[in-house]
């Protein structure tokens, strides 16, 4: 199957590892230009080499905080530089941290408002002039399935993500006009180390086994099993390519059935 993507230009964000990272060597397997961007450089340089290897396509690494609008407005260019155009944003950003609502004070929401919901603001503003020169562009905003169903001990994420996808279904409606279509996509249970985390953090809450926190989990996916970064990115990639060309304000969940609400 022809996705289209060979010298498109696509930039992923929190790529130096899980969900990023996945969608940014699926992109580049599929012959597309890549940057990468993650706030630690030395996990970037290795993310880059990785892929590299196992692709051979070049993969143009640049260093990110997305809280920082200098940085972000930096690697946009950067991006749009090295692929001669922008075609393709991949909004992705690390969770924030775990909590209940009376545990969190008021620095902590700023922290995850930036990261979380103004970092996708600001990559969009920043990206949309470059997307708008082909009258074509694709983005994909990942977020979480808490969007649809609210995740306990998560209402940080719960909050944010929202925000994501209440943004996402608003732009595309503003960028149809330019060809530009705009998704999100919500993991559920996949494998990657922010899952761990939660499992971890939750037996340590309830005092229950690891083992018995997955097992529960487990229960609750109609396909019995988490999912892994490479069925997440086949989602993203497909929303975010030519192969796409209808669908826009959209949130696909990508979570083996869990989520039950309509």
């Amino acid at each position: 199957m022809d996705f289209g993507l060979d010298q498109k230009s696509v930039l992923v964000t929190a790529a130096s590892r899980g969900l990023g990272f996945a969608c940014a060597k699926m992109y580049a397997s599929l012959g597309a230009k890549v940057t990468i961007a993650s706030r630690s450089e030395q996990a970037l340089e290795e993310a880059a080499q990785l892929i590299e290897d196992e692709t051979g396509k070049r993969i143009h690494a640049v260093r990110m905080d997305v809280n920082r609008p200098d940085d972000i407005a930096r690697v946009v260019a950067a991006a749009e530089e090295f692929g001669n155009g922008l075609d393709i944003l991949i909004c992705n950003a690390g969770g924030p941290p775990k909590g209940s609502f009376m545990q969190l004070e008021d620095s902590t929401w700023y922290q995850a408002f930036e990261q979380n919901l103004m970092s996708v603001v600001r990559l969009t503003r920043a990206a949309v002039q470059h997307l708008q020169r082909s009258s074509w562009g694709r983005i994909v905003n990942i977020t979480s399935s808490s969007i649809k169903q609210p995740i306990s001990g998560l209402i940080l994420s719960n909050t944010m993500r929202a925000g994501v996808w209440g943004l996402t279904k608003t732009l595309s409606e503003e960028l149809a006009p330019y060809g530009i279509l705009v998704n999100t996509v919500g993991p559920g249970r996949i494998l990657t180390d922010r899952v761990r985390e939660v499992d971890e953090a939750t037996a340590a809450r309830t005092g229950m086994a690891l083992s018995e926190v997955q097992q529960r989990e487990l229960e609750r996916i109609p396909v019995g099993r988490y999912g892994t970064p490479e069925e997440f990115a086949k989602a993203v990639v497909f929303l975010g390519s030519p192969f796409n060309t209808y669908i826009t304000g959209t949130a696909l969940m990508v979570d083996g059935g869990m989520v039950k609400a309509l």
